[in-house]
């Protein structure tokens, strides 16, 4: 049996998860206690695991999908707050470290009025700094791997404040060395980032052609990020509390990544270094007969009205209600195309 949980900050016993997730879906949390300084976050994360306790460590909430049921245990929310250039240079750039629960876009915004470059192309993505390396976050060609230098984190296994520099981060097409377990709880983020207001090389096509640029052309890091903010938009992946088609956690499932051979027919390829291809879900799911707007049970999910590869709230959604569609969807992809579909977000007391 669990030993009694001792917190340092208040504890709360009243909070929804759906609350805290930008799907809106969740139910309620044992305890739950927010921290707003790293020293907390430790010392919150310590006790519960001295004391046995089941622990969810949530900061934005953007890529998660928690059961109907709840969470059995302690919730434990990131709050922390800060950013602070380490040095600042012409030749080096600029080192700056910031606290895992800075809001993302907050930092995106940020860089790109101090004329940091590197990240602009993944402006409007929903969550905490902290979590973009689990999973290596990118999208319209950057990735978050390509600016951090290192992070350092709570090793709940060794019980010690760890530092971990990009080469031992394990960064691959949407993962990390910290994915797919809990043993680590990121505190802070270094990112390395070139200076001047030119942003970094335009490799996505759409976004290059949204820009009026050729592929692998530069332009102003502030025009990339308007422009990624009015895609991102068309295809309601800003979070809107008035559009339900932002009540998502985004990309459900990943682009796969597949043996030339195994490539369907017609669909999209991108060459990866080590020979294999990367396709796209979206494409896969469309041509699987999920188009846009795709219904679950009773309509109280579906597919975005603008994206297929977005499951949405439309309000009167639950959990089950969520992955019943996300099975739907990813055995209509394998029946049809025999590709599996690997689900992006985290699962939290359920599965596929």
């Amino acid at each position: 049996m669990p030993g009694s949980y001792a917190s340092p900050v208040p504890v709360r016993s009243d909070v929804v998860l759906a609350d805290l997730t930008t799907l809106r879906l969740g139910g309620p949390a044992r305890r739950f206690v927010e921290v707003t300084t790293q020293d907390d976050l430790v010392d919150a994360v310590r006790s519960g695991d001295a004391a046995g306790e089941p622990l969810l460590v949530v900061a934005g909430g953007s890529n998660l999908v928690v059961a109907d049921d709840g969470f059995d245990g302690t919730v434990v929310r990131v709050a922390t707050r800060g950013v602070t250039v380490q040095a600042q240079d012409t030749c080096g750039g600029a080192a700056v470290t910031v606290a895992a629960g800075e809001p993302w876009d907050d930092l995106v915004a940020l860089a790109v009025a101090e004329g940091w470059s590197g990240i602009e192309a993944l402006s409007g993505i929903p969550g905490s700094t902290g979590a973009t390396p689990i999973q290596n976050v990118g999208a319209y060609g950057q990735e978050v791997a390509e600016t951090i230098v290192r992070l350092r984190a709570w090793d709940r296994r060794q019980c010690e404040v760890r530092t971990f520099f990009a080469s031992d981060c394990g960064f691959g097409y949407r993962t990390s060395a910290f994915k797919g377990h809990d043993r680590y709880v990121v505190l802070d983020v270094t990112f390395q980032f070139p200076l001047g207001a030119g942003g970094g090389p335009v490799r996505y096509a759409e976004l290059a052609r949204h820009l009026g640029v050729a592929p692998g052309a530069t332009a102003p890091a502030s025009e990339v990020r308007d422009a990624v903010l009015a895609l991102r938009r068309r295809k309601g992946m800003v979070l809107d509390a008035g559009d339900h088609d932002t009540w998502s956690a985004g990309s459900f499932f990943t682009n796969p990544v597949l043996d030339p051979a195994e490539l369907p027919d017609g669909a999209p390829a991108w060459p990866q270094p080590d020979g294999r291809v990367k396709t796209s879900a979206a494409w896969l799911i469309d041509r699987a007969g999920f188009g846009k707007g795709h219904p679950g049970p009773g309509g109280r999910v579906s597919l975005s009205t603008r994206h297929p590869l977005a499951l949405t709230n439309r309000g009167g959604g639950t959990t089950d209600d969520l992955l019943a569609l996300a099975r739907e969807v990813r055995d209509g992809v394998r029946a049809r195309f025999g590709v599996e579909l690997v689900n992006e977000p985290t699962l939290v007391g359920c599965s596929l």
